[in-house]
């Protein structure tokens, strides 16, 4: 009760607010076809680990170690090679629209053997590919992975996951990159991120309103066709024009959750009918606890006896404490989430209370699992 209460004060102190509608600039609800980014993609080296890099077992490692080895005029043979400083990765990277020689991009890193981390590695230069095969960019440098793991006779301790990092402008662009907005039969092609029929129509509406009757068609719930009469040189002002044009977009109602980090993210828009809560869980503990039996004393008369490891194991089940009951008028997911965290659930347990209100029918969103 004294939690119910609680959470019921919460919700009452919770007095929702005002919803304004916001209007953004074109330009951040899609993108003019045409105009688009690529990925890049590249295998290489991590060097420098502290014997946290692929086991002999990966052969791919040593072939890899000795074909760079064999560019920078060392000869050795696969068989030579059994450091555990070396790890293969695959590089990954996004190449912009508009990219000249010199300008450099973001680069993540991830492992492809058995590496135990890639943390205080360097990435040797690794020429980055197209979907044409082509190279559009090389990477190198030291590597950031924000996470560690450390084992040690059977002692383990980690952070985060080490074997993926990053390389913050680590590459350097090779070959110029110019894509151009695509004009057909004397129309531009604007693809919204988001498909929407209400942003759609929204959006003819007010392009209309700025070049004349017309100018503009919703010919999707994610294409809006925009009339250009101009010539070539007239395309880079046209779009400009339009890209800062005000639209106020339909706002989707999504709640977005990343179980890893334990992070939900709703709109105050999203609501819920209304629900009642009952939340509890279940503890179960195996121990195993192993004993060896060394009869020592018998053996010199017995030459078959060995030693033997005998394994107790105890399990133990428990019902979770601070089990608590909730009911909850119409409300929103924002109150909802509050209360429930002033009520002093976890994070990972409200997340599993709205999968479980959305199966019921009672949650009016998406849910989005990252």
């Amino acid at each position: 009760m004294r939690y119910l209460a609680s959470a019921m004060a919460a919700l009452c102190l919770l007095a929702p607010l005002p919803v304004f509608a916001q209007q953004v600039p074109l330009k951040n609800l899609g993108r003019f076809a045409g105009w688009r980014e690529n990925a890049l993609v590249g295998y290489g080296l991590v060097t420098g680990l502290s014997g946290s890099g692929d086991t002999r077992r990966s052969v791919v490692t040593r072939q890899a170690l000795r074909n760079v080895l064999s560019r920078l005029g060392t000869t050795v043979s696969e068989e030579d090679i059994s450091s555990r400083n070396v790890a293969v990765v695959m590089v990954t990277a996004v190449l912009p629209p508009s990219a000249n020689v010199g300008d450099r991009i973001d680069v993540i890193v991830s492992s492809i053997g058995d590496a135990r981390s890639l943390a205080g590695g360097t990435l040797i230069m690794t020429p980055l590919l197209g979907p044409d095969q082509r190279p559009y960019a090389l990477a190198q440098g030291p590597l950031l992975t924000g996470g560690y793991k450390f084992e040690s006779e059977l002692n383990q301790q980690q952070r985060n996951y080490p074997t993926s990092a990053v390389l913050p402008a680590g590459a350097t662009i090779e070959t110029p990159v110019q894509s151009a907005v695509a004009v057909t039969n004397g129309e531009l092609s604007f693809l919204l991120g988001n498909p929407s029929f209400s942003t759609a129509q929204r959006i003819a509406e007010r392009i209309a309103g700025r070049l004349g009757p017309g100018a503009a068609v919703a010919r999707n719930a994610d294409e809006v066709r925009i009339r250009f009469t101009g010539g070539t040189d007239d395309l880079t002002a046209f779009v400009a024009n339009l890209e800062n044009v005000l639209v106020e977009p339909d706002s989707a109602r999504r709640i977005v959750i990343n179980e890893r980090t334990g992070t939900v993210v709703a709109g105050s828009e999203v609501m819920i009918s209304s629900v009642a809560i009952a939340q509890g869980d279940i503890k179960v503990t195996i121990t195993a606890e192993n004993y060896a039996s060394q009869p020592s004393f018998i053996a010199g008369f017995a030459s078959d006896v060995r030693s033997l490891v005998v394994t107790n194991t105890k399990l133990e089940v428990s019902q979770g404490e601070g089990d608590r009951a909730f009911r909850f008028p119409n409300t929103s997911v924002a109150d909802l989430v509050q209360a429930l965290t002033a009520a002093r659930v976890d994070t990972r347990r409200i997340i599993s209370i709205l999968q479980a209100i959305k199966a019921a029918g009672a949650l009016h969103a998406d849910i989005i699992v990252q």
